[in-house]
């Protein structure tokens, strides 16, 4: 894709961990989960519980309202892609209230 960036990260969540709620901002988001089970919440779409194998993808601008390990005490991980423009800030946490 001419002129867009490709951002690869593994996201390691220890037991219990949760994300905090988030965007992406103009990036286009596939996530693949490596290892455990996760749970994620987009937007006002349902929860979908995520096993080893699972993925899903976020829209530009789609807000991550839940991103959590379901295990007390095994790892999950995580291999996002992101598709972004150079330069793009890649995540945006929500203000803290």
């Amino acid at each position: 894709m001419t002129g867009k960036t490709f951002t690869s990260a593994v996201v390691d969540f220890p037991p219990s961990a949760r994300a905090v709620p988030h965007r992406h901002g103009p990036a286009f988001v596939h996530a693949y989960v490596l290892e455990g089970t996760v749970r994620s919440k987009l937007d006002n779409q349902p929860v979908t519980t995520y096993h080893q194998g699972g993925n899903w993808v976020e829209q530009p601008g789609a807000h991550h309202v839940l991103t959590e390990n379901t295990s007390r005490t095994e790892r999950a991980k995580l291999l996002v892609i992101l598709v972004s423009d150079p330069g793009d800030k890649l995540k945006v946490d929500d203000p803290r209230a």
